[in-house]
Formats: structure tokens, sequence, C-alpha cells
């Protein structure tokens, strides 16, 4: 498979990422909306989601992504499969959240995961970071009581700012008090695997709403 050059990092507050989000028609999107949904905040490339389509069939998966070639790219290979359970959205989340899963089914947003976020290591950078307590609030609304929120990076300080946010809210529950050492989903993505090749840690954490 071919693949599609973009910048690694994109400013999320740059005005040409604030335009509405241009939402499709779920029904055609989806073969059975009533499935439980898991859905992936900046998917990058979305191979994992394509994978995990795959071997979970009875599951349907949104991959979020701000790098619009990445999701044109990832919908081809999602339609090279003729999957009716996946789809990939260009949008800009902390803008958008909320009309994303307001447009949904409810009570279908069991799993959400959050892996290897662009850390932004600049101080004056942070603010552009994807997990903000506004996202927070947003996922305490519309995710299923017992659902599950993964949370991953490679950078301790961005992980421990990730489980920050999610701790502070009532609605989500840390489960564990420490790094979990495992993959907490089925596969693997091509970050983690890549990390775990030059033996660097993953900082995992697991909470549920």
């Amino acid at each position: 498979m071919g693949r599609v050059r973009v910048r690694q990092h994109v400013n999320p507050l740059a005005q040409k990422f604030q335009d509405p989000v241009k939402l499709p028609d779920w029904q055609r999107i989806y073969a059975d909306l009533s499935q439980p949904l898991h859905l992936d905040i900046g998917c990058g490339r979305g191979r994992l989601l394509w994978q995990l389509a795959q071997l979970e069939p009875h599951w349907n998966f949104l991959g979020l992504e701000i790098r619009e070639p990445l999701v044109i790219e990832a919908n081809q290979w999602r339609d090279d499969k003729q999957l009716k359970n996946l789809h990939y959205l260009f949008c800009n989340v902390n803008h958008a959240l909320s009309e994303i899963l307001q447009s949904l089914p409810p009570f279908t947003l069991k799993r959400v995961s959050i892996l290897c976020p662009d850390p932004w290591f600049k101080n004056r950078h942070q603010r552009r970071r994807i997990v903000q307590p506004k996202l927070v609030n947003c996922l305490a609304d519309y995710l299923t009581p017992q659902a599950e929120v993964i949370l991953q990076s490679d950078i301790e300080s961005v992980a421990e700012e990730m489980c920050d946010r999610f701790s502070e809210h009532s609605a989500f529950q840390r489960l564990g008090d420490t790094w979990l050492p495992e993959t907490l989903l089925p596969l693997t993505s091509e970050r983690e695997r890549a990390i775990l090749s030059r033996e660097k840690p993953v900082y995992r954490a697991l909470f549920q709403r």
C-alpha cells in the first residue's frame, strides 16, 4: 500500500481548522448502527482501526484525524476491503467532537482510545494538545456507563497529564494505580511496536465511565 506524505504536526488552533465538520450519513457508512462504537481520537494513518474492524466485526469503528490526506487514504483502504463497520473522519477534535457524537446513535459509544497524541513539548504550545477539559467533558456526556477510555503515550509527562484530566472529572474512574504493562487492545499500533522495538517504555492507563 502506498503512503501519502504529510506534515507530522499541524496546529489545531489555526483558523483553517475551525470550519464546521462535514458529517456523513451514518446509515450509509455502517451496516448496523446499533453495534457498539470504538472511537479513536487522533488515529493517524488508521491502520490499527483497519485491522481491528476486521478482527472485531461486531463493533463499529470511527477514527478522527486532523490531517485530511491521511483520512482520504485510510478510507480508500477501508473501501478496498469493503468494510462496513469502519469510517475515518477529517476534523479538529477539540472543535467538532460534540457535534460528531451528537450525530451518532445514542448509547453506542463504548470505547475510546487516545494513543500517543502529539506531545507539543513547548509550554506555549501545550494548549494544542488533544486532551483538554472540554474534550473530557464531552466524552463524559456521550460515553455509555462502564465504557472504557484507553490512554497511551511514550512520553510519561504527556500520559500523566492525560490521566490527570480524566481523574479530575467525577464521571471517570482510573482502573489501577500504576502504568499498565500490556497493550489494552487486541492489537498493537504501528507506533507502539516501533517504540517497543527501540526498547522504550509505553505508558498506558485505563479509565471507566
